[in-house]
C-alpha cells in the first residue's frame, strides 16, 4: 500500500438514518468498526464539512469525507494464530481462510489480520507489495471463507501476478443464492467500478473494468439455488455484483442482498478450488477444501425444506 494520502467520499441517500460508524464499517474497505471510531476521534471524518461523533445519525442527502492520513514508520507485528494452512514449500504458501477474518491490515487498524498471523507462522513473505501486504498476491473478502496463495518470495510473487493477469489461475466458488436458477450453466460479462450513486459498493456499469463469471448449478432448494463459480478476471466484490445483477444476490450478503436469510455471518460464498503452476518447478498444483461447517448445516437444511 503507497504511503500516500487517502480520501474518500460518500453521497448517503438513505431515507433511514444509520450512524456514521456503521456505514463507514460496512463501506466494503475492510475497515474495523473501532478503527473508523478511532478515525471519527481524531477528525478524520466530516459530514457536510464538520466534525461528528461516532453515534451521528446520518441523514438522507447527508455528504461523508474521509482523510486518512499517510502511514508512517508502520511496524506490523507478527501475531500467533491458528493457520489453516493447506500447502506450503519455500516458495508459496496456500491458507484455508476463515469467514471474518481480514486479510491484510490498513491504516490505522495493524493487527488481527491473515498478514499478522502469516508473519508469525514464517518470516519470509514477499516485499512487493509493501509493509501492509507482505506476501499477498490476492484477497478475499473478510467475510468470504476459502483458498488463498501467498507467496515467500519476490520470485514467486512476480509469477504468481503473472498467472492472475493472465487468466491461468483456476479459481472456483461455492455460493447460496437467492432464487431458483432455471439453467445449468452461464456465464455473466459485465463490466464491474464503483457505484456513483453507493460509493461504498461496486456496481454494473458501462465505465467499469471487464468482469467475467462463470457459473453452473449444483443443487436447486426451495427459495435457494447452490452454485460453483469460476472467476476469469478478479474486480473488487466480482461474484457478489455479478449475481446481484441477474437477480439472484448471495445470501447472507449484507452489502448486495438481503443480509439475514441463513444463520451465518455474511454471505454465503466459499473459495473451494485453486489451481496455479509453481513459480520454480512449474508443475501445476491444484488444491479444494470442503466449505465450512455453518454453510454446510445451511446446505443440509436447505435440503430437506
Amino acid at each position: 500500500m503507497e504511503n500516500t494520502e487517502q480520501i474518500y467520499d460518500w453521497h448517503f441517500e438513505e431515507q433511514h438514518a444509520e450512524r456514521v460508524d456503521k456505514f463507514l464499517t460496512s463501506s466494503g474497505e475492510d475497515w474495523s468498526r473501532s478503527q473508523v471510531q478511532q478515525w471519527i476521534k481524531e477528525g478524520y471524518v466530516q459530514v457536510n464539512g464538520h466534525t461528528v461523533k461516532a453515534n451521528y445519525k446520518l441523514q438522507e442527502d447527508d455528504y461523508i469525507h474521509l482523510r486518512i492520513p499517510p502511514v508512517k514508520d508502520v511496524n506490523i507485528e507478527a501475531e500467533p494464530m491458528a493457520l489453516d494452512v493447506v500447502y506450503e514449500d519455500p516458495d508459496v504458501i496456500v491458507v484455508n481462510k476463515p469467514r471474518g477474518l481480514v486479510v491484510h491490515p490498513a491504516p490505522g487498524h495493524y493487527t488481527g489480520t491473515l498478514v499478522n498471523g502469516l508473519m508469525a507462522h514464517c518470516q519470509d513473505l514477499s516485499g512487493i507489495n509493501g509493509v501492509m501486504r507482505p506476501g499477498i498476491v490476492h484477497r478475499i473478502d473478510k467475510d468470504t471463507s476459502g483458498l488463498l496463495m501467498v507467496a515467500k518470495n519476490d520470485q514467486a510473487h512476480m509469477s504468481l501476478a503473472d498467472q492472475l493477469k493472465a487468466h491461468t489461475v483456476t479459481r472456483r466458488y461455492v455460493a447460496i443464492v437467492h432464487g431458483v436458477i432455471g439453467h445449468d450453466r452461464g456465464t455473466v460479462r459485465a463490466p464491474i467500478g464503483r457505484d456513483p450513486q453507493h460509493r461504498q459498493q461496486m456496481t454494473v456499469i458501462k465505465q467499469g473494468k471487464e468482469a467475467v463469471t462463470h457459473f453452473h448449478v449444483k443443487e436447486r432448494y426451495n427459495q435457494f439455488t447452490l452454485v460453483e463459480l469460476q472467476l476469469e478476471t478478479g474486480r473488487t466484490h466480482q461474484i457478489r455484483v455479478h449475481m446481484k445483477y441477474i437477480g439472484h444476490p448471495l445470501a447472507g450478503d449484507p452489502k448486495y442482498g438481503p443480509s439475514k436469510t441463513l444463520s451465518i455471518q455474511g454471505q454465503a460464498l466459499h473459495a473451494k478450488q485453486l489451481g496455479f503452476t509453481h513459480p520454480r518447478t512449474g508443475e501445476r498444483l491444484e488444491f479444494d477444501v470442503p466449505v465450512p461447517s455453518d454453510m454446510e448445516k445451511e446446505m443440509t437444511r436447505l435440503r430437506r425444506n
